[in-house]
């Protein structure tokens, strides 16, 4: 997901959005762990994409409390 896509969701959306995110990266290290998971970057990109949702979430959240 790109950080222009991410920016118009708001605070609620991107909690909905990390919690399902967190939720896949789980699957697919269950999977890795299992041995049924050939491509090991999709994990990599999960992850970033997480911590761009986190990154706009905490900005969202400071300029909401000032």
């Amino acid at each position: 997901m790109k950080i222009a896509d991410i920016r118009k969701l708001d605070t609620g959306e991107l909690a909905k959005e990390s919690t399902k995110l967190r939720e896949e990266i789980a699957q697919l290290r269950l999977k890795l762990y299992a041995g049924e998971l050939m491509n090991v970057r999709l994990i990599r990109g999960k992850r970033r994409d997480l911590a761009r949702m986190m990154t706009v979430m905490s900005e969202q959240l400071s300029k909401e409390r000032i």
